[in-house]
């Protein structure tokens, strides 16, 4: 399990519950399928393999879906979502560019933020429409970028899936990417679950962390159960 420190682990089912996308769907993203025998490609190529043949996914797959789902549910086709990918691929040399800060939509085009640098040197920020090759500067929607850290390279590092008052955090360097306390650490299913048991006071005196931490664990814990009843 060393190697997948930094990567993080979910499976198909653990991402649709944080994502509040269907499991089936993402297994179907990333598996291929057909349809009338119509053979349907992977979105992509899922950045772990455990090699038994299951879907698994890593902190990049996971935002990766999460904003695929975003375009879909904006109105663009996962056919076209498939082939932004692959053409943004090649442009930016990522694997995974969905998951980078350099994707916008207007709910029928997709448009890769690019920074061109001209002969003098200087740069400016234009946004490339995958389809039509050509730059466009309206229509765009920023709020799935919102909750996201990214590095320098543009690539992600951080979730909050509750926004960022919430401090609950998704990072592929802690717990395996499970949700965690943004300050100790610890993951919420633990604080929740103890919480349930012994109390909220009682359980932030034994992790060490605030009584505001433990009731942000709770209420997120919640909402999963309740995204999973639904």
């Amino acid at each position: 399990m060393d190697d997948l420190i930094g990567v993080g682990l979910y499976t198909p089912a653990e991402a649709g519950r944080l994502l509040h996308v269907s499991p089936a769907k993402i297994t179907r993203w990333l598996r291929g399928h057909q349809v009338k025998g119509k053979p349907y490609d992977p979105l992509w190529t899922p950045e772990v393999s455990l090699g038994d043949g299951k879907v698994f996914l890593g902190f990049r797959d996971l935002m990766e879906v999460r904003v695929a789902a975003a375009f879909i549910q904006h109105g663009v086709s996962p056919q076209r979502v498939r082939s932004a990918i692959v053409q943004a691929q090649e442009i930016i040399a990522q694997q995974h560019p969905l998951s980078t800060n350099r994707f916008r939509t207007d709910g029928r085009e997709i448009f890769l933020h690019v920074i061109e640098t001209d002969e003098d040197g200087a740069e400016r920020e234009r946004l490339l429409n995958l389809f039509k090759r050509q730059y466009e500067f309206s229509g765009i929607i920023e709020p799935i970028l919102k909750t996201v850290d990214f590095g320098d390279d543009g690539n992600p590092f951080a979730w909050w899936p509750e926004g960022r008052r919430v401090r609950v955090v998704v990072s592929p360097d802690h717990a395996f990417g499970a949700p965690i306390d943004a300050e100790s650490h610890v993951p919420t299913a633990v604080l929740a679950n103890v919480a349930r048991e012994h109390g909220i006071k009682a359980t932030a005196a034994a992790y060490d962390v605030s009584e505001v931490s433990v009731r942000h664990a709770l209420d997120f814990e919640a909402s999963l159960e309740q995204r999973l009843a639904a």
